[in-house]
């Protein structure tokens, strides 16, 4: 699998293998069938409710500790710096670990600086291995940046062929912190598009094969989540072709540069987020 190499030197790969949505009953079934195929980094979070049944597919693995990248993260409820330090121990123990690979900030709501100063103190003793963030717009992760000692190591983002998100990358990515794609595929809203089939077609891949491609041709890691294991196969199986700069450039055509989902700047998001677990 290929990784990228985020800013403090932690390998992580450039392909996961996402639990967003997965019922809890099907989660350690979906874990399992995924690490048996080769996924190396799985991705999951408190408000998923299912750390538990990824913690329990780990160890039915029987896949080294050291070889499994684990990402989860905090939620809104939780943003604070005593809360912080609770939940966070709280995934640990769900996950049945003794440190995580990278724990988020799942949105940029709440007391954001406390949980942070709480979260740096496991980071610096190792108990965190990266900390990142996730949809964190540009403004936002700028000004966390500047007034952190403990630079986020990532942002997790929206980021499809209909919300291509260039921008946000290159602000980032000049501040050291890479991205990763969530909603890689923007749930099937647009159902199959022509032009990713037409281009799937050249290499004998599938349009979802091409935004997977597309993406991880940007640098951007990705971590699509199904419950079938033919979807799981296909997904991870995006390495052995490369698009060219014509596929690129149909692909960038596709672009609205709007969000599919949730503007994180909208004050009704926010009063949804924020009560989302409550």
């Amino acid at each position: 699998m290929q990784t990228i190499t985020l800013y403090n030197g932690i390998k992580m790969p450039l392909l996961g293998f996402g639990t967003f949505q997965i019922k809890a009953k099907d989660t350690q079934r979906c874990v399992e069938q995924a690490l048996a195929m080769g996924y190396r980094h799985i991705d999951t979070a408190s408000a998923y409710n299912n750390e538990k049944e990824v913690g329990a597919a780990m160890r039915s693995s029987g896949i080294k500790r050291e070889e499994i990248f684990i990402t989860t993260k905090l939620w809104v409820s939780d943003m604070s710096e005593e809360g912080a330090k609770r939940a966070f121990e709280k995934s640990l123990e769900n996950l049945g670990l003794d440190y995580l690979d990278l724990y988020l900030l799942h949105m940029p709501y709440g007391d954001v600086y406390g949980a942070w100063r709480s979260l740096g103190r496991f980071y610096n003793e190792g108990t965190i291995k990266a900390l990142g963030v996730s949809n964190f717009m540009p403004d936002r992760i700028t000004d966390f940046c500047l007034n952190n000692t403990i630079k986020p190591a990532l942002n997790q983002m929206e980021i499809h062929p209909f919300y291509q998100n260039y921008y946000a990358q290159g602000i980032n990515e000049n501040l050291g912190v890479k991205i990763t794609s969530w909603a890689s595929f923007a749930e099937g809203q647009n159902g199959i598009n022509e032009i990713l089939k037409s281009i799937g077609e050249k290499y004998d891949k599938t349009p979802a094969q091409v935004v997977l491609r597309w993406l991880t041709q940007r640098g951007i890691p990705v971590i699509p989540k199904t419950t079938k294991k033919e979807r799981m196969r296909e997904n991870i199986n995006v390495f052995d072709f490369s698009l060219d700069s014509s596929d690129m450039e149909a692909i960038a055509k596709l672009d609205e540069n709007k969000t599919y989902f949730i503007n994180h700047r909208d004050v009704e998001s926010v009063k949804f987020l924020f009560n989302y677990m409550e």
